[in-house]
């Protein structure tokens, strides 16, 4: 179970869940219709205006309403870890280019997560764990 107990309730912030996908899928994103996903690791990048606990709380949850694209997803990937970046001056965006700039990051559906800004997409591809682990660290 991932722990989010340290995160006060009304802490505003950034976030990237890192998502397995154990096979091949094609699955459907709402108005962005179906899309094929390799198997592998994708890091979605997302942010928490009006509190960061209840927004992944809601993300842990397996029964929502699919309001975003995230929300589609993770009902056939498995949550492996989240990354927290409570009250950081960053914007989502540029932690999200972070992502997409790290070696063996891929697009498989541009425009995933970025309807409202210039990003290419929030969920950045990577074949395996290794590949997100020893990037983030740098």
């Amino acid at each position: 179970m991932i722990e989010i107990g340290l995160v006060k309730e009304s802490q505003k912030g950034i976030y990237q869940l890192l998502v397995h996908l154990k096979k091949n899928m094609n699955i459907y994103i709402g108005s962005k219709g179906r899309n094929t996903f390799p198997k592998g690791y994708y890091l979605y990048t997302g942010s928490a205006k009006n509190g960061l606990k209840s927004r992944i709380e809601r993300h842990l949850r397996k029964e929502k309403k699919h309001f975003w694209h995230i929300d589609y997803f993770l009902k056939y990937g498995e949550l492996v870890d989240i990354y927290l970046y409570p009250e950081n001056k960053k914007t989502e965006c540029e932690i999200n280019q972070k992502a997409l700039a790290l070696k063996n990051a891929k697009v498989i559906m541009p425009k995933f997560g970025s309807s409202d800004c210039r990003c290419r997409t929030h969920l950045v591809y990577f074949k395996t764990r290794n590949d997100v682990r020893k990037n983030l660290s740098r």
